[in-house]
């Protein structure tokens, strides 16, 4: 079973879940936790996981043939990213930091000047604690596009996921390419939130987004008694799908987080059985 542990919103306790669960479920199923919030990955510190790096992740960036160039600026016009600076007369000055990849350049180009290279713009890590195996991707500073790294963290693990009994893939968040990247092959997910108005309104986004990708999904209310859960119940009812937890905002769970520790809560137990009771059926 590959579930996707998402929302819409920053903050609401994606990682806190995540790690949570992956602790719970371990006690008797092989799991593979998958941390793909390239940006920023933490489940490694809340686990207390000491990474080892698997690889690094190129991108392809272009090259320039001065020999070739004619300075006629046409690579310039179409990058999109702004990657290009053309002055007339002169040759392009190119950022390679502002590239994404997209080889527009290449094909703009008449005289062919343009060919490709690479950059390193991020790294795919692995770990292990006790029956939890642990995968993250990590953007490096300054690089654009985290899709990539999560595509990377996808091929490293497709030919191992098999042997687990559950994978979960812990995304980033918002409803960008590298959530949808992170998404795409789950079987289902759970969108975590918060009784809040920017709770329920970024809930909607990745709602939205679940359904476009066909994804059966449930929502887990985190902080549950800090607001209007009533807000939460009404997004989940227009989206027909219905609210599988609500983990209270309680001192026991800020400690353990505060400490970089996972959280150990009876709701997560609910979780857990809800998933085996899935897994079985």
């Amino acid at each position: 079973m590959r579930l996707g542990i998402t929302g819409g919103k920053g903050g609401t306790g994606k990682s806190t879940v995540a790690t949570a669960l992956a602790i719970e479920l371990a006690k008797k199923n092989k799991v593979l936790l998958i941390d793909a919030d390239a940006d920023c990955p933490n489940d490694h510190l809340i686990l207390s996981i000491k990474r080892k790096k698997a690889n690094d992740v190129f991108q392809l960036i272009p090259k320039w043939n001065l020999k070739k160039c004619i300075k006629c600026g046409k690579c310039s016009f179409v990058c999109k990213q702004h990657a290009i600076v053309f002055v007339k007369g002169n040759y392009p000055i190119f950022i390679p930091e502002q590239c994404n990849g997209c080889k527009a350049c290449m094909f703009a180009c008449p005289e062919k000047a343009i060919k490709k290279d690479k950059k390193k713009i991020g790294s795919v890590y692995y770990g292990k604690k006790e029956n939890i195996s642990f995968v993250s991707g990590e953007l490096d500073p300054n690089q654009p596009s985290s899709e990539f790294i999560v595509s990377s963290v996808n091929n490293y693990v497709k030919s191992k996921q098999d042997k687990y009994d559950f994978v979960i893939i812990d995304t980033a968040a918002g409803t960008h390419c590298d959530v949808i990247s992170a998404l795409k092959e789950c079987d289902f997910a759970f969108a975590v939130t918060e009784p809040t108005p920017l709770g329920e309104h970024d809930l909607k986004l990745i709602l939205q987004l679940l359904k476009i990708l066909k994804i059966p999904c449930f929502v887990i209310l985190n902080k549950a008694d800090v607001g209007d859960k009533n807000l939460i119940k009404k997004t989940a009812n227009k989206f027909k799908t219905k609210i599988i937890a609500e983990i209270p905002y309680k001192k026991s769970i800020l400690n353990a987080y505060s400490k970089g520790e996972p959280i150990k809560d009876k709701k997560i137990k609910q979780i857990a059985d809800f998933l085996i009771k899935k897994f079985h059926d």
